[in-house]
């Protein structure tokens, strides 16, 4: 199974996957996803092997032709050729020129278009809320219940500033709550200015210092997630943890969490959007949908999720 795209793309294919399982119960199912990913594939039950692979190149296998093979990764023959290239007993690729398939459609939530690819081509039921992931079995640098804000994106076009996600920690600090910014190493300052901007100690800055594994036992054990539309938010959905996230750019109908309930009533996951979905995911500059969210509507959000938590 080919999946080697980013931590939401990862998540988002965990019922596809499966979904593959239950088809082939008694194979040896191998993902081929990145390195960086290797750590969280682990924690995939389905899986039985994670082989580490790069974007549209061809995987080091050496292992004998697989009796199966499944793009997870893209619509044409760019990925699928990745695949068929291990001269595979059966191929499942999505429809393009030289693979017969299914129908790509560019509107279809991510979650449900590989889901439906698995279904139609291996003839089995695909449940696009089988999404949770195993907790990892790390020490969580920080203790359960904090409320993770997760300033970053991927690009600035789905990064809501800086100042407004300060205001949001603030809020969160003042109504009590254990407060700590997450991001990757590249995302340090921009976690640091948040933390300051919200009176926050050092301490509370988590950018940087967390491996992987180590970001996922700490969202595992989050009381609430506020986050843009990036691999955070998929975590908070695999690990059922209550969740507002900011889309812009891109609509949450493509990439947005599952409407599933919360243990006080209500969704688990807020979307706050008034975007049309025509923007740019990897626009250089603050997507206006996005810039028309405001601090009082997420404050409002994370006030109403954990009163109900």
């Amino acid at each position: 199974m080919l999946r080697p795209l980013g931590l939401g793309d990862l998540l988002t294919g965990l019922p596809a996957i499966r979904a593959v399982r239950a088809a082939v119960p008694g194979h040896r199912l191998v993902l081929a996803t990145t390195t960086a990913l290797e750590p969280l594939a682990s924690l995939i039950d389905a899986v039985d092997e994670v082989l580490p692979a790069r974007e549209l190149e061809p995987l080091d296998w050496s292992g004998p032709p697989p009796e199966l093979a499944v793009d997870l990764h893209g619509k044409g023959p760019a990925s699928h050729v990745v695949v068929a290239d291990l001269q595979p007993g059966r191929l499942l690729t999505f429809g393009s020129p030289g693979y017969p398939g299914p129908t790509w459609y560019p509107d279809e939530h991510e979650v449900r278009r590989w889901c439906r690819l698995v279904a139609e081509g291996l003839g089995v039921d695909a449940d696009p809320d089988a999404l949770d992931l195993a907790v990892p079995s790390v020490p969580a640098p920080a203790p359960a219940g904090v409320a993770l804000v997760h300033p970053g994106a991927a690009f600035p076009g789905r990064r809501w500033p800086a100042d407004r996600f300060a205001a949001v920690a603030r809020h969160l600090a003042t109504h009590g709550l254990d407060v700590r910014i997450t991001g990757g190493p590249a995302e340090v300052p921009l976690a640091r200015a948040v933390a300051d901007g919200a009176g926050l100690e050092e301490g509370a800055v988590l950018a940087g210092r967390t491996t992987t594994l180590e970001l996922a036992a700490v969202v595992a054990g989050a009381r609430v997630v506020v986050s843009g539309d990036t691999g955070l938010a998929h975590l908070a959905t695999a690990y059922r943890r209550p969740s507002v996230v900011l889309f812009g750019p891109v609509s949450p109908a493509l990439w947005g969490p599952p409407a599933r309930a919360g243990r006080g009533g209500g969704l688990q996951h807020v979307v706050l959007w008034h975007g049309d979905g025509t923007g740019d995911p990897w626009g250089t500059e603050l997507d206006p949908a996005l810039g028309e969210v405001t601090v009082e509507e997420v404050t409002a959000a994370l006030d109403d999720l954990l009163a109900r938590a």
